[in-house]
This record gives C-alpha cells, sequence and structure tokens, in this order.
C-alpha cells in the first residue's frame, strides 16, 4: 500500500456512510455550546454539548474575556516559561488550585494536553501506572509516552484493582489514574474505594476531573467535593472545554510537583501560551460558579427531569447522576438511524459506536446542560418518544 492510500480508503468509507445518513462527525451548528443551535437553517434542541453550566454566553464571563483581548491582545505568541505569561495567567492558576483545594496548579493549551503531558512527566521507568479500563483517550496516550509499565483494571472495580496491586512488589511506585465522571457511560468513580486502596498498598491517585468540574458537588467544585474528599488527592486535571467555558486544562497538586512539570514537562515548555483572553475566561467562569451555586442545582434538575421521562417511555439507561446520559441501543445501525431521525425532527444527540464503547454497547449520548428550559427538554422527550417506536427501541 502506497504511503497515502489508506487515507483514499478511508474516504472511500467515510463517503458510503454520509450516503446512507450514517456520518454524524463535523457537523455544523451554530452557536456550538448554547442549548438551542441552529444547523441548515433549522433550530435544534442542543443534547450533545458539554457547556454544562452554560457559561459559554454569561455576561460576566463574555466582559472579562473581551476587556482581556482590549488590554492583552489576541495571544502571546510565546511559550509559557519565555514570553506567554501574564498576570491574568498567573491568577488563574492561583484561582484553580482554590478551587479544587489545592497548593498550585499548571494550565496547558488544551485538555488532552494536560492529562497527556502530566503522566508521561511524572510516571518513568519502574513504576506502574494502574488505569480504569474506561478512562479517557487523553490518558491511554499519557500512559504510552511514559515509560512506566501500564496495568489496566476493570472498570470502577476495587476487587479487580486490588488484586493488581497486590500483584505488584511493595517497592514499587504505583500510580492509579481514573476519570472522576466516565464521559460515555456518565459513571462516577468509586473514590473511596481507591483510597482506601492507595493507603492499603503505599499508592498516588490521579483523578480526570473534566466532566465532574462544574458538575459534582454542592457547589460544583467537582468529583473531590461530591466525596468530601478534597485535598487527599495527589494530582487532580481537568479542561476548561466543559463547564469552564474556554479551552485548555490543567492539573493541581503540591507546589514541588507543579514547578517539577513547569520545568521538565515537554508539552508545556514548548507549545504556545494560552491567550490571556482564554485564562480570563477561566477565571471568570470559576467565579460565577462560586457566586451562582444555582447553576449546578439546575443541572442537576434538567437531568432528573429528562432521565425520568425517557425512563417512563421504556428506554434503557446506564445508572447516572451525572447530566452524561447513555441511552442503551446496542445495535449500530440503530444508533445510527436514531441520530438521523432526531435530527430531522429537531434534536441533535451524538450516537456513540464502538471503538469509543465496548463492542455490542452501542448508545445514544445524551448530555444536558443548566441553560436547557423544562420546555425544551418536554419537546426533547416528545421527538424521543415518536423516533423510539418508530425504530422499536421501545
Amino acid at each position: 500500500m502506497a504511503l497515502f492510500d489508506k487515507c483514499y480508503e478511508f474516504k472511500k468509507m467515510a463517503d458510503h456512510l454520509r450516503s446512507l445518513n450514517q456520518f454524524f462527525y463535523l457537523r455544523q451548528v451554530d452557536p456550538a455550546a448554547s442549548p438551542i443551535v441552529m444547523r441548515n437553517g433549522k433550530k435544534m434542541i442542543m443534547l450533545g454539548s458539554n457547556n454544562y453550566l452554560d457559561l459559554t454566553s454569561h455576561p460576566k464571563v463574555i466582559e472579562a474575556t473581551k476587556k482581556a483581548i482590549d488590554k492583552y491582545g489576541t495571544g502571546s505568541c510565546g511559550s509559557r516559561i519565555l514570553t506567554g505569561t501574564t498576570e491574568v495567567h498567573l491568577k488563574m492558576e492561583k484561582k484553580l488550585a482554590e478551587f479544587k483545594h489545592s497548593e498550585d496548579s499548571i494550565t496547558f493549551s488544551a485538555g488532552f494536553m494536560a492529562l497527556m503531558a502530566t503522566i508521561a512527566a511524572i510516571a518513568d521507568t519502574g513504576d506502574v501506572i494502574l488505569s480504569d479500563e474506561l478512562n479517557h483517550a487523553s490518558i491511554i496516550e499519557g500512559c504510552r509516552l511514559s515509560r512506566a509499565k501500564t496495568i489496566v483494571y476493570k472498570h470502577n472495580d476495587m476487587v479487580d484493582l486490588e488484586a493488581k496491586l497486590a500483584s505488584l512488589k511493595p517497592e514499587t511506585n504505583k500510580l492509579i489514574i481514573t476519570d472522576g465522571v466516565f464521559s460515555m457511560k456518565g459513571t462516577v468513580v468509586d473514590l473511596p474505594g481507591i483510597k482506601k486502596l492507595v493507603d492499603k498498598y503505599d499508592a498516588k491517585i490521579m483523578v480526570d476531573d473534566a466532566h465532574g468540574t462544574g458538575v459534582l458537588g454542592e457547589r460544583g467544585h467537582g468529583t473531590l467535593e461530591h466525596f468530601n474528599m478534597e485535598g487527599q488527592i495527589d494530582l487532580v486535571s481537568g479542561t476548561f472545554s466543559k463547564s469552564l467555558a474556554a479551552v485548555g486544562g490543567f492539573t493541581c497538586a503540591k507546589y514541588a510537583i507543579i514547578d517539577f512539570l513547569r520545568l521538565t514537562s515537554r508539552p508545556f515548555i514548548f507549545t504556545a501560551s494560552p491567550p490571556p483572553s482564554i485564562a480570563a475566561t477561566v477565571l471568570a467562569s470559576l467565579e460565577v460558579i462560586e457566586a451562582e451555586p444555582e447553576r449546578v442545582k439546575k443541572l442537576k434538575t434538567n437531568g432528573d427531569f429528562l432521565k425520568k421521562g425517557l425512563k417512563e417511555m421504556g428506554y434503557v439507561l446506564e445508572p447516572t447522576i451525572t447530566p452524561i446520559i447513555p441511552i442503551l441501543i446496542n445495535n449500530d445501525e440503530k444508533c445510527f438511524k436514531m441520530a438521523g431521525y432526531l435530527e430531522q425532527e429537531g434534536v441533535f444527540i451524538n450516537p456513540i459506536i464502538p471503538p469509543a464503547v465496548p463492542k455490542d454497547e452501542s448508545i445514544i449520548r445524551v448530555s444536558l446542560t443548566a441553560g436547557h428550559t423544562e420546555n425544551d427538554l418536554s419537546m426533547a422527550l416528545d421527538k424521543f418518544k415518536l423516533v423510539g417506536k418508530k425504530l422499536g427501541v421501545i
């Protein structure tokens, strides 16, 4: 096969799926993170966004972003360690550390980069990483880049995790890495269970709180607050592209660990700094979360409302306490058809098939925001009923 032949073959496959109306990627929607979006000139209820607290359109967030652009321009044109650090970057990192009850934080230009870079810098030859089988791709890439041995344990299975920990030599450096909220299933990590094993086997913990931040806990501080375990976890990472209304990522830890990352992490050292406007957006988002806790409550209310309606219709859902609602379809073709029919009816959802989920476990992934009204969700439920009956799913 010639170098680019695989590209042409892949294009044929993608075009075939497009012809069958079974290609649901790179769809244009405007504005992308709004509860109501426009697609092909038609209004749609957006049930596929991770803009959980609906902060991308919050007046205070927008104002802070505009002011930062007026003051700093559109970018720094340099890496953080050279010319890319401004006052607003340092304020954001201080606020992130406080928000996560940690000593310090480091921020990256992408959430994917934050996980990948942190793991690759911390884990080294002779160390062992124990990774949940449903961890995000950024964690998987970080494990691959590190020189540590990676052992995968069954999803949220403390018995399997302990068996794998027990098989290691006591003196081995062990780092357990897990999502706080798993992005496809919406399940929440058994963090107390992991903490018990960490204490028993002298291990360390890293939590990716991308989908927990702004979602879990009374104040939206995330998975650690949910379990009353703030300040008890070694490394807490996350992204700005969910509840924090921007793009980028972070890791929170003790001063020495963050200083080490700043001066050794190649993605941090050799990547241009996030624009100051991004830092201002994140800073303002954190302030809004603390000032308006009702947004976290509204998000939960919306999730409970939609889950109740779907269950009453006969849909089978993965158990979740988060605004990520996976509807079990278990048939790739029906999954695609459902996405297509719902789009025709004005509801945007994401069909998820292998390898994003295990074989024969395709799902419709619904995700909600605090910006959805009950009327929005009631209209969406009507469409789910119509399409579900049409396909024989309910």
